[in-house]
């Protein structure tokens, strides 16, 4: 998922989330479309389409016949890539991922949509993963483990991956501020550091992380 902007304080801005999608007093930090990496398997095949194209139409090949299914295989070719690459702007423009001060929102979808909405009290990590093809185009997988039904969510194709865990991390502290009004503790921190203590158990975020949850809880 790719950002389009990104504003002074350190936030990233894209295309406005519709407003029916926010509650009263919740602002955009974070919106996010798929990474364009997404869209470049269709468009090397409209371009080997119309390469072929070129090639049939130059063709000095004496066999007629020969040169029309040539010639028509690449317009199938070319309709096939065309058709491929519609539906995946589709998907990419209807793809969503957005971080507010309350809460983490995914949407996807043309005709049937999918979608979750994460509470930023619920996230307890947040980490990135990034492949070497990653690294080059600066692209990379988002991991965000929640409590409650979602558990962890794999989050593919963020653009910047790293920035974004640093945006995802400074709502989460402003919120915790805001949760605490001030030095009043919030009423679930004994329930937030036991699910840290269970995933450290199972291996889920090491001894140094837990530590620096429960120091921000604390």
């Amino acid at each position: 998922m790719s950002a389009d902007a990104r504003s002074p304080s350190g936030t990233v801005a894209g295309v406005p989330v519709p407003k029916r999608w926010l509650n009263d007093e919740e602002t955009v930090a974070v919106d996010l479309h798929p990474h364009w990496s997404y869209l470049v398997a269709p468009i090397a095949l409209v371009v080997v389409a119309i390469c072929a194209g070129i090639v049939a139409l130059r063709s000095t090949d004496p066999d007629e016949w020969t040169r029309d299914v040539f010639g028509w295989g690449a317009v199938g070719l070319l309709v096939v890539a065309v058709g491929w690459l519609l539906v995946r702007y589709l998907r990419w423009s209807s793809s969503s991922f957005v971080i507010t001060n309350d809460r983490l929102i995914y949407r996807t979808g043309v005709l049937s949509r999918r979608g979750i909405e994460i509470p930023l009290e619920r996230v307890n990590s947040v980490h990135y993963e990034q492949s070497l093809g990653g690294r080059v185009i600066g692209s990379g997988t988002l991991i965000v483990e929640s409590g409650g039904e979602f558990g962890r969510q794999h989050f593919v194709g963020i653009r910047d991956p790293s920035r974004i865990q640093r945006a995802l991390h400074h709502q989460l502290d402003v919120n915790e501020r805001r949760n605490r009004g001030g030095d009043e503790p919030s009423a679930d921190i004994v329930d937030q550091i036991e699910r840290l203590e269970a995933m450290r158990a199972r291996g889920t975020i090491t001894d140094e992380e837990f530590e620096l949850h429960k120091r921000r809880l604390l």
